[in-house]
């Protein structure tokens, strides 16, 4: 007993022979006698039932759904009812589409010349019997009777004794689609051409035969030109293949609103959430649900037909109104990289912009850690002055403190400002023989050597040099706890080019050459200290119009220089 798997091993081994019957049958019918109309029909409902044992569209293995099965028993009952002439010119070109298909997408050459054969017999068939009964001019091809009635059953009855190659029966036949479709509008072109040409003048058939072939002969090689591109002409085949490539909706249209929508749409789950809108609204898209980065969405009505597709963190899946084609599936797919490609950049964007504000946050910060750094180092200062002071020295002492301590309030109340209003920089302006003059007193009791070549008369930014040179102060000295017989001296003279200069200078070792090169330009770990101080003391000289560089980097003669920019000056 043959079980449904063996039925359709034979079906799918044994199709070219089920063709060959096919097209046996269809020749039975189209000489038969128009008189017994009955016997016709039957002969005809045979060739039917052959052709849907052979068909290409639908897979062997799988049941016809009742939409399908009405539409196949309508077309039967429709062609029984109503079966002439015009409706046999109909099916013979959908028949040859099908074969011309099959021909330009089967791979196997056994299988190829099966349907060259299959497709001359019906091209044959169609221009020497069919076209002529549409006409009335079967007489004109009187003497090719024989030949069509006995001679052409030939190329069928080859096709049954021909090998093929096997294919499994659970593969869908390969059809191409784009040159079916041709070749039955081509057909269909020579059967209209033939009867308007032939009904419009008193020819014979044969002339209008060589007139309808060799016009679209001509047209063909006319289109074969235009397809390829030219230096003036695109060509007819890019422009085929971009409306293809848009599978039922204007691809550049999708990309230009996605692109649009990237553009106004600043958040990442915003923008998602319109990619998915412009996704649903195609015409065979009923709705969309989509999981991206812990967000769920969903657009529209499920459907029993749901394709899922995948993109790094963007997982969509895509209820359709049928079953998606492979071809659709990666067009589908080439869809969403896109819209995952631009989610990504919305992420990076978001990242970045939470980086920024951060970093906005990390440099406030790190600036004032520096300044008050500063203004606690003086106050240490002040505090190693109290503790080595003697009785004797104590009226020195409270002077000291008296001269600094507004100098400290000021200092604290300006950083505080600075933690109400980071970007609001207040300047506190001073003439530089008292900003000199009050440097040189917080550093008294220490070992270091003040020397003024000149004093310019201008006014400076006293909160920025105090910042600075207390910071380059501070790294010498902590350089010298490590470094023993280190000394420290701080030179200010007239410059001609920028106006004045500071010099920091100490007798230690030189800076790192790996270090040095990055000095000023990023934070630096360092062991001596000097790093983030020093990168935030260059920012804040450069904002107020002043630069800090490392002039010398030589052994017993480190220096560093602040002068006022000329630029700025």
């Amino acid at each position: 007993m043959f079980s449904h798997k063996n039925i359709n091993q034979f079906l799918a081994s044994n199709a070219h022979r089920i063709l060959a019957l096919m097209l046996l049958s269809l020749h039975t019918f189209l000489l038969w006698d128009e008189a017994d109309k009955n016997l016709s029909h039957a002969i005809f409902l045979c060739h039917y039932g052959l052709f849907l044992m052979w068909q290409p569209i639908w897979r062997s293995s799988e049941k016809l759904s009742i939409p399908s099965a009405v539409v196949f028993f309508a077309f039967a009952w429709l062609t029984f009812t109503f079966v002439n002439w015009w409706v046999t010119a109909l099916w013979l070109a959908i028949l040859l589409g099908l074969l011309g298909g099959r021909i330009f997408a089967e791979e196997a050459k056994p299988n190829r010349v099966i349907h060259i054969l299959a497709a001359s017999y019906l091209l044959a068939m169609l221009l020497l019997w069919v076209v002529p009964k549409l006409l009335g001019a079967s007489a004109d091809l009187e003497a090719a009777t024989f030949t069509i009635t006995y001679l052409m059953p030939i190329l069928p009855i080859a096709i049954l004794f021909l090998s093929t190659q096997a294919v499994k029966t659970s593969q869908l036949p390969i059809l191409d689609f784009f040159y079916t479709l041709i070749i039955t509008l081509i057909a269909i072109i020579m059967i209209l051409a033939s009867y308007a040409i032939g009904s419009q003048n008193q020819v014979n058939y044969i002339e209008v035969m060589f007139i309808t072939i060799f016009a679209i002969a001509l047209s063909l090689i006319a289109l074969s030109f235009l397809w390829k591109p030219s230096a003036r002409f695109s060509g007819v085949e890019l422009l085929m293949s971009r409306y293809l490539s848009s599978v039922g909706m204007p691809f550049e249209k999708w990309v230009r609103n996605i692109s649009n929508l990237g553009e106004i749409e600043l958040n990442p789950e915003s923008f998602l959430k319109g990619a998915m809108q412009e996704m649903s609204m195609l015409p065979w898209v009923t709705g969309v649900s989509w999981l991206a980065d812990n967000t769920a969405g969903e657009i529209g009505k499920t459907s029993e037909h749901a394709t899922g597709f995948n993109f790094k963190d963007l997982n969509m899946t895509l209820h359709s109104r049928w079953k998606i084609s492979p071809a659709l599936y990666v067009h589908v797919r080439l869809l969403t990289q896109i819209m995952g490609e631009f989610y990504e950049a919305k992420r990076r964007e978001e990242t970045l912009r939470q980086n920024a504000y951060m970093q906005a946050f990390y440099e406030s910060g790190s600036r004032l850690t520096h300044d008050i750094k500063n203004i606690l180092q003086s106050v240490g200062t002040l505090v190693t002055a109290a503790e080595q002071t003697k009785n004797k020295d104590s009226e020195a002492l409270l002077d000291l403190i008296r001269r600094q301590l507004p100098l400290l309030n000021q200092r604290i109340a300006a950083t505080l400002d600075k933690l109400k209003a980071p970007g609001e920089e207040k300047k506190r302006l001073d003439k530089i023989s008292a900003w000199w003059s009050a440097l040189q007193m917080r550093h008294q009791l220490s070992d270091i050597q003040f020397n003024a070549e000149s004093l310019p008369a201008l006014d400076i930014n006293a909160e920025v040099l105090d910042s600075v040179i207390d910071n380059l102060i501070s790294n010498a000295s902590e350089k010298a706890k490590y470094q023993s017989g280190t000394h420290i001296s701080v030179t200010i003279y007239d410059n001609n080019e920028s106006g004045f200069c500071i010099d920091v200078i100490d007798t230690g070792d030189p800076v790192d050459s790996g270090i040095a090169k990055h000095l000023f330009k990023k934070h630096i770990s360092s062991q001596n200290g000097m790093g983030v101080g020093l990168y935030h003391a260059a920012y804040d000289a450069k904002q107020a119009g002043y630069e800090l560089s490392l002039a010398n980097n030589k052994n017993q003669a480190v220096c560093f220089r602040l002068a006022l920019n000329s630029n700025a000056a």
